[in-house]
């Protein structure tokens, strides 16, 4: 398939989960074609934009290691994301990377994934849970904060503050998530307290 052919794809491309699977599968059979979906993702004035974020979220669901080769480029310009449907998917590209970086399994990405891309994508979660961004994006956000502040002592007291400031304002979904994400960090401090008291 040529690059023409696959924007003329993405173009067709809809909210509809089989219309984003079908356009992955294309990526996943022809691998070529992903670093051309990762910067139209980043393409972030063309409207095109967000259709292949939805797309590049369902490849990096089914082969996240797709992602290892561009780490660089995907992490430098996650803060660049503007529209609302495309920070949900990148976010959620984040989280498929957090949990396979700290899953019991040994795997590439723990090898690729460098203190610098990790402090990239905290920063951008971070961009996104204070900004007025929707709630599946700032669950998200909140998911990889959680996750990645094993490895970044500053991260929980920050995270903390920001759900505890907003906690109030926000719709029935954040709290839910922000609730279980506290009780998480609560958990994970008691054992160091107990240590240091």
């Amino acid at each position: 398939m040529t690059f023409e052919e696959f924007h003329k794809e993405l173009t067709n491309v809809d909210a509809s989960r089989e219309k984003r699977l079908a356009c992955a599968h294309l990526v996943l059979n022809d691998i070529h074609l992903f670093p051309e979906l990762l910067s139209m993702v980043f393409k972030v004035n063309d409207k095109l934009s967000y259709r292949a974020a939805w797309v590049f979220e369902f490849v990096c669901e089914a082969n996240v290691y797709a992602l290892i080769p561009y780490l660089d480029a995907f992490c430098a310009n996650l803060k660049t994301i503007r529209f609302d449907s495309a920070v949900r998917p990148m976010a959620k590209v984040c989280v498929f990377i957090a949990k396979e970086y700290y899953s019991k399994q040994p795997n590439t990405l723990k090898k690729t994934l460098k203190p610098k891309h990790k402090e990239l994508i905290v920063e951008a979660c971070f961009d996104w849970l204070i900004q007025d961004e929707k709630t599946s994006s700032k669950a998200y956000a909140m998911e990889v904060l959680y996750l990645f502040g094993k490895d970044y002592p500053w991260v929980y007291p920050e995270l903390v503050k920001i759900l505890e400031q907003d906690f109030q304002a926000e719709s029935p979904g954040y709290k839910a998530r922000a609730k279980r994400i506290l009780q998480g960090i609560k958990k994970k401090q008691k054992p160091l307290n107990s240590l240091l008291g």
